[in-house]
């Protein structure tokens, strides 16, 4: 079978009140222990499964759970255990033989030899709940995830769905997001044990997975699945960054070209599909926005700073600027996690349009292609805000392209990025001296650090225009893969 259920972390001070909402007459309180098994080379995890042993209170379960979508579906098997008492049973895979699953398992697995890896202990609080358009199992989770003498507390409200639809799931869920100011989180149980196991709190940063459309695909089919693509990048990495202290700058890098791709989807194929909101692209550029000068500040450490340290720089720092909210604050924040739902919701549609997308998405590469070549020609005379739309543009069409890769021819696809990548990498450079200098230009009035900052990184935007003069020719010139 295939589980479609939302989970969300619960804040601290509203355990106690969350609890009550749940805990009604039809209510039941049970106690979950599991453990979960792979190879010690971790075979399982690296092929997305996830194979438990569970005692529910008196009955004991074996439960497999394949890869899913990321975001809120994924295959699952169960199979009830006999199991005489006082007796801690092992992983069987023989018990999911001929599903799905079970054949996946069985090729991840090999000759591997299973063995427990890490467990849980969750007393869990669940309900049915009715609401328009959907059946859904609320199910309240305390307790820890425990690993070699390790525990990493659980506070989880997870939605699964048991009939209706996946949208008006979304719409409940997000009502309780409001009463209770729930943030959601794509991480597995599984996913955090075997984090936890390898006494890690952070996964790897979630970057953008290739997408495949079909040939014939319709223009609210193919916009669907490009939103969930993009929202497999963006609730990946923005998960670890709200529930976790501390986070890589990578995470947050990953994050914004997440939500570069996405506002590029809404923005460039938004009419395509009547079930698209306007207001979508304004608020994923809001927050967008408010995660900015973080970034900034991490590149131009990771970049500049090192090659002014190098020129003679001594020991100058990136001058501060006035503190804004944290990432984990706005991504916390209720209308950031409504968003989420909405998006989400509308990802997991079915309507059908009339339009075929691929000639639909070959016009507005053209068009894009043709501002790109109109503000390239004459890239040398522009002002530095006509050369950030150009960035902008290019980082658009390189997106665009991306979205459209299945329906086009490989290599005509490969030949057009090798000339845009490294004009989207030129930019990029020219931007951050753009940065750079306006950070410097305030200090540099009583700062000789910075005074020297200034002129040096003057020097290095003659010589970043000219490597955009350069690339920029080479991309007028390249053949449109979509003709």
């Amino acid at each position: 079978m295939t589980e479609i259920e939302l989970k969300f972390q619960v804040p601290a001070a509203r355990h106690a009140a969350l609890g009550r909402a749940v805990a009604t007459q039809t209510a039941a309180r049970i106690a979950l222990r599991a453990r979960y098994f792979d190879t010690a080379d971790r075979r399982l995890g690296r092929a997305g499964l996830a194979l438990r042993v569970r005692k529910e209170g008196r009955r004991w379960v074996q439960t497999l759970k394949g890869a899913g979508d990321g975001i809120w579906q994924r295959l699952e098997h169960e199979v009830p255990l006999r199991v005489p008492p006082g007796v801690q049973p092992l992983a069987d895979p023989a018990l999911h033989d001929g599903t799905p699953a079970g054949g996946a398992l069985r090729q991840a697995l090999g000759d591997g030899e299973l063995q427990a890896i890490y467990g849980t202990e969750v007393t869990r609080t669940r309900r049915l709940l009715r609401a328009p358009g959907c059946v859904v199992e609320l199910a309240f989770d305390q307790g820890a995830l425990t690993a070699d003498g390790r525990r990493w507390p659980l506070c989880e409200l997870e939605f699964e769905l048991k009939s209706g639809e996946p949208a008006a799931l979304a719409a409940l869920a997000g009502r309780w997001v409001q009463r209770f100011s729930l943030t959601l989180d794509t991480r597995t149980k599984a996913e955090r044990g075997e984090r936890l196991a390898r006494g890690m709190r952070l996964g790897a940063p979630a970057k953008a997975r290739p997408l495949a459309l079909a040939a014939d695909v319709d223009c609210a089919g193919a916009m669907r699945q490009i939103v969930a693509n993009c929202l497999q990048q963006v609730l990946g990495n923005a998960s670890d960054l709200a529930h976790e202290a501390d986070t890589e700058p990578e995470h947050l890098h990953q994050l914004r070209v997440g939500l570069r791709r996405l506002r590029t989807a809404l923005r460039e194929l938004g009419p395509l599909s009547p079930q698209v909101s306007p207001e979508w692209g304004e608020a994923l550029g809001a927050l967008f926005a408010r995660l900015g000068s973080a970034r900034d500040r991490d590149a131009l450490a990771q970049t500049l700073l090192p090659a002014l340290h190098k020129a003679g720089a001594g020991d100058l720092q990136l001058p501060v600027i006035e503190p804004e909210p944290a990432a984990q604050v706005a991504l916390r924040e209720n209308a950031t996690t409504l968003l989420w739902l909405q998006l989400l919701a509308f990802a997991a549609g079915s309507e059908v349009s009339p339009q075929a997308f691929a000639p639909a998405v070959q016009q507005r590469l053209a068009r894009l292609f043709k501002q790109v070549r109109r503000d390239a020609a004459r890239f040398d005379a522009l002002d530095d805000a006509a050369r950030h739309r150009l960035r902008k543009r290019v980082k658009r069409l390189r997106y665009l392209s991306e979205f459209a890769a299945a329906l086009f021819r490989e290599r005509r696809l490969r030949d057009f990025l090798k000339r845009l990548a490294p004009a989207q990498e030129a930019l990029g450079d020219f931007n951050d001296v753009c940065v750079a200098r306006a950070l410097f230009k305030d200090p540099a009035g009583d700062d000789p650090m910075a005074m020297f900052a200034l002129g040096w990184l003057a020097h290095e935007r003659d010589d970043a225009i000219a490597r955009c003069v350069a690339v920029l020719a080479r991309l007028r010139r390249a053949r449109p893969f979509w003709d």
